[in-house]
């Protein structure tokens, strides 16, 4: 959808004049193009996000292990 700066609004295509301009402040818009259709095969959300490479650090999956042993030794515990 087209944004007009000076009226801080988006705009539908319907709601601009023949020529392409804002109805209330006459600014010439843009109209966004899509050239296709965005598949999830194209789309990477850790590039998006700016966590493209980072990895979990050692200490979060530490302290997940530990979680996972202590909640299995309380099982234990149950039927022991």
């Amino acid at each position: 959808m087209p944004w007009c700066e000076p009226c801080a609004r988006y705009l539908a295509p319907s709601a601009m004049t023949a020529q392409g301009s804002c109805p209330d402040c006459g600014e010439r818009l843009e109209t966004p193009t899509v050239s296709g259709r965005i598949t999830p095969d194209e789309l990477d959300l850790k590039k998006l996000a700016g966590l493209d490479g980072e990895k979990i650090p050692w200490h979060f999956k530490l302290l997940v292990s530990l979680l996972c042993l202590y909640l299995g030794w309380r099982v234990v515990v149950i039927f022991v």
